[in-house]
């Protein structure tokens, strides 16, 4: 069997949903359990420099060359996300035929073309799903399988004809937690790539500006019967707060540049309600202006009370790391280039979330994200194709072989 896939096979088989209730680094075993494999993996292929770093959860590894030539690195993480993943069977349909999908035949869990129209773009390559019941984990570990198949290659040239290769491979990514502690002086490299995006192509230099909102409101409850004048109720007090908002500038109404409020958790009883929301936009100062919005809304509510019943906290997650990435056109560059001289049509877009790229490049390290193949993230109809895998792979080898003719 091809080695891409049967590496790509091997890693989506060991569970490692992050967890964000867990406070230990990673969050899961599972994650260390793949992370000492890749340790394996990049001793075996040669490279130098490898470590499992349990402080951080990051695996690392060089892959020498001209030490006189430009340096790059690949990042690709661990986790998947916040869907069951557990016992993971994938399945690999060859010579896919365009048609509808059976992911598990005995619980009639179909993939059909009609709701995933992208399907037929597959037609005649190697499909790789899920059995129905669990996430695949091509995000992100097709990224991982793509960066070996990159070494591999690598390695059957002259090391003086590129320059250092550095990858590294770290955790808990999908809870926005794992790139706080990436290891940036340990990664010397003019720029890196997450490979950590979708189709075929796709190229993103620029995210989000994120931040979360934890509200806490605490109500009166008394019998409905003696309420009047007494009862304050933390959930009108909640559907308040949220009917305040702009009702067109939530997620499902928005795109592109668009930024938006999502009212992402609300849970409680008349004596006590929370709510969580994130914000998100493109522009840094709509950015600072939706927080002062939401704060605004809050205060105002307050005031309109017998007493303040609000408590809140507002906290950044991460910022668009174009205001970066601008600095280091190359970066931007070069994959375009080698996608071009593969035959492949870039697509860049702003890209509606963050990477570990939005961190990282905010250390120093411009890093923008490069695509998987896979499509249908975070969920049962997760799907990728090895033709997929293999023109990622591809192109990462052309973005090395142009860098070092700078």
């Amino acid at each position: 069997m091809n080695q891409l896939l049967t590496d790509f096979l091997e890693f989506v088989r060991v569970n490692t949903r992050s967890d964000e209730q867990s406070p230990t680094v990673p969050t899961t075993v599972g994650q260390i359990e793949l992370a000492k494999i890749l340790e394996k993996r990049l001793v075996d292929l040669g490279l130098e420099n490898v470590s499992y770093d349990e402080s951080n959860g990051f695996v690392l590894g060089k892959l020498a060359g001209d030490p006189e030539k430009m340096a790059l690195g690949f990042i690709a993480h661990l986790d998947t996300a916040d869907f069951n993943a557990e016992n993971n069977q994938p399945q690999v349909i060859e010579n896919y035929d365009g048609k509808d999908v059976v992911l598990n035949q005995e619980q009639q869990i179909i993939m059909t073309t009609a709701e995933f129209p992208n399907l037929k773009d597959y037609v005649g390559e190697t499909l790789i799903t899920t059995n129905g019941l669990t996430l695949l984990g091509a995000d992100d570990k097709a990224g991982i399988a793509e960066i070996l198949e990159m070494l591999r290659q690598l390695i059957t040239q002259p090391k003086e004809s590129r320059g250092d290769v550095w990858v590294a491979f770290g955790p808990d990514e999908e809870i926005g937690r794992g790139a706080d502690r990436f290891p940036v002086e340990k990664f010397p490299v003019r720029f890196a790539y997450t490979v950590d995006s979708g189709r075929v192509g796709n190229f993103e230099y620029e995210t989000f500006n994120a931040a979360k909102v934890d509200i806490e409101i605490q109500g009166t409850s008394v019998h409905p019967g003696t309420a009047y004048g007494q009862m304050v109720n933390a959930l009108k007090l909640g559907q308040a707060i949220d009917q305040a908002l702009p009702a067109d500038e939530v997620p499902e109404k928005t795109r592109d540049y668009e930024g938006f409020y999502l009212l992402n958790k609300f849970t409680g009883t008349i004596d006590h309600a929370t709510l969580n929301y994130i914000i998100r936009d493109h522009d840094e100062q709509k950015f600072a202006e939706r927080k002062q919005q939401m704060m605004t809304i809050l205060d105002q509510l307050n005031l309109s009370l017998d007493t303040p019943r609000i408590t809140y906290h507002i906290e950044d997650q991460y910022y668009n790391m174009r205001q970066v990435i601008d600095q280091h056109p190359l970066a931007i560059e070069l994959p375009q280039i080698a996608m071009r001289e593969l035959n492949i049509t870039p697509n860049v877009q702003p890209f509606r979330g963050g990477t570990d790229g939005s961190k990282i490049s905010m250390m120093g390290l411009p890093t923008p994200n490069i695509f998987t193949g896979g499509e249908n993230f975070h969920g049962q109809f997760e799907f990728i194709t090895l033709e997929a895998m293999t023109k990622a792979s591809q192109t990462l080898v052309k973005i090395v072989e142009l860098a070092s003719r700078y």
